[in-house]
C-alpha cells in the first residue's frame, strides 16, 4: 500500500516540478526564443490558467472511467507535452505545448488524490493524502533546484528531465497499480461549482487567489529578483531555490503542527504579517548573497505555513464535501499564480527590477485584510481545532 502512494507522490513529484521550475530558466527561455524575461514568464501564466480551468472540467469529464485509465492518461498527455516543450522551436509553439502540459497535470492531481483516499481506511486517508501531495512539496525542495541546475546552460535540458519523471511515473503506475477502487458517483460542473455560492466558501478562494497571486508575483521572477546577489550565475541561483525549497517543507510541517494548535485563522493572520514584513525588506534583502540566503529561508517559511492553514479551513468549512472544496481551492491557488505571471511581469516594467518585490508585499496586506474580514463571522466554524469564531 505505501508503495502505491509513493508512485503516486512520483506523479505529483513531476508536475510539482514541471509548474515550478520555469522560474529558475526564465532567463535561459527568454534568450532562446529571443523574448524579454517578462514575456517568457507568461509560459507559468498559461500553465497555471489552464490548469485552474481545466481541473474541474476534466474531473467532470472522466468522473466515469477507471481510474488507473484516468491517472495513465493523465501522465500520457503531460509526459508528451513536456517533451514537445523541450523541442518547442518558438514561443508561440512552447506556448501551445504548456496548455497540454497543464491538461495532463490538471487531470492527475485530483484523481491521485480520489485514488489515495481509497487505497486506505477513512481514519488513514488524510496521510494518505499528505504522502501524495508531498510529492509537490518535494517538488519544491529538490526537482527545482535540480531542473534549474541541470538547464544551466540549455534550458531544454531541464524539461526532458521533467518529462523522463512523467515517464518513469507511467511506468511505475502501469505496472504495479492494478486494482483501484471505482469511481464514486460523478457530479456535475454546476455541482462543482455550487459551493462558491456560500460566502465562506467564496472567502476562502478570494483569500487563496490573493496569497498565491501575492507570493508567485515575485516568485516567478525570482531570478530577476537575486540578480544582484547572483550575478546570473545558475550555480547561486540554484542554491538559493534550494534554499527556498527546504524553506517551503519546513513551512508545510511547521504550518500544520500550528494549525492543530491554534486554528486557521491565527496561522494565516500572524504568518501573513511576517510575510509582509520580510517581503517588504526583500529589495534590500536580496542584494547580496548572505542576506537573499536568509531571505529565501524565512519568507517561503511563513508563506507555506499560511498555504496549509488555506488547505485547513476550507475543508474544515464542510467535512463531508471536503474534496469539492479543496479542488475549488486548488483551482483558486492556480489563478493566482496565473495572474501573478502577468503582475509580476507589470511590476517590473511599472516599478524595475529591485522595487516591484514592494508589489507582492502589498498584495499580500491586501490578502491579510481579506482573511481577517471573511473568517469574523459566526458562521466561521473551521473543525475542531477552533470552536469558537474568535480562534478559527
Amino acid at each position: 500500500m505505501r508503495l502505491r502512494l509513493l508512485l503516486l507522490a512520483l506523479g505529483t513529484f513531476a508536475v510539482g516540478t514541471d509548474g515550478m521550475v520555469m522560474a529558475g530558466i526564465l532567463p535561459l527561455i527568454g534568450r532562446d526564443l529571443d523574448v524579454s524575461i517578462s514575456v517568457a514568464g507568461q509560459v507559468v501564466t498559461v500553465f497555471a490558467l489552464s490548469y485552474a480551468v481545466l481541473a474541474p472540467v476534466l474531473a467532470t469529464v472522466t468522473a466515469r472511467w477507471p481510474r488507473r485509465r484516468a491517472l495513465l492518461t493523465a501522465l500520457t498527455v503531460f509526459s508528451l507535452a513536456n517533451a514537445l516543450t523541450a523541442l518547442a522551436p518558438s514561443y508561440g509553439a512552447l506556448l501551445a505545448t504548456r496548455v497540454l502540459a497543464a491538461a495532463g497535470a490538471a487531470l492527475y492531481t485530483p484523481t491521485a488524490n480520489a485514488v489515495a483516499t481509497g487505497l486506505v481506511p477513512p481514519e488513514r486517508r488524510g496521510r494518505a493524502i499528505a504522502v501524495v501531495m508531498g510529492g509537490l512539496t518535494v517538488a519544491t525542495a529538490l526537482g527545482v533546484p535540480l531542473g534549474t541546475w541541470i538547464g544551466r546552460t540549455d534550458w531544454r535540458l531541464t524539461m526532458w528531465l521533467v518529462t523522463g519523471l512523467g515517464v518513469a511515473a507511467f511506468a511505475g503506475l502501469a505496472l504495479l497499480l492494478r486494482e483501484l477502487p471505482q469511481p464514486a458517483a460523478a457530479l456535475t460542473l454546476r455541482e462543482r461549482l455550487r459551493p462558491l455560492a456560500d460566502p465562506r466558501v467564496l472567502g476562502a478562494a478570494l483569500t487563496t487567489f490573493l496569497v498565491f497571486l501575492a507570493f508567485q508575483t515575485s516568485f516567478i521572477y525570482y531570478t530577476v529578483a537575486t540578480f544582484p546577489a547572483t550575478g546570473g550565475d545558475q550555480d547561486r541561483l540554484t542554491l538559493l531555490l534550494l534554499v527556498s525549497g527546504i524553506a517551503s517543507v519546513g513551512g508545510s510541517s511547521v504550518g500544520g503542527r500550528l494549525v492543530d494548535t491554534w486554528g486557521p485563522r491565527s496561522v494565516i493572520m500572524s504568518c501573513s504579517a511576517a510575510y509582509v514584513m520580510f517581503a517588504a525588506a526583500s529589495p534590500w534583502t536580496l542584494r547580496t548573497m548572505p542576506t537573499a540566503l536568509a531571505a529565501s529561508a524565512l519568507t517561503p517559511l511563513f508563506g507555506w505555513s499560511i498555504a496549509v492553514a488555506l488547505i485547513t479551513r476550507v475543508a474544515s468549512l464542510d467535512p463531508a464535501n471536503a474534496p469539492v472544496l479543496v479542488s475549488l481551492n486548488s483551482s483558486a491557488l492556480y489563478l493566482g499564480v496565473a495572474a501573478a505571471g502577468g503582475t509580476g511581469s507589470l511590476a517590473i516594467t511599472l516599478f524595475g527590477d529591485r522595487w516591484f518585490l514592494l508589489v507582492g508585499a502589498g498584495l499580500m496586506v491586501v490578502a491579510t485584510v481579506v482573511a481577517a474580514v471573511t473568517t469574523r463571522t459566526p458562521r466561521a466554524r473551521e473543525g475542531a481545532v477552533a470552536p469558537d469564531p474568535v480562534r478559527a
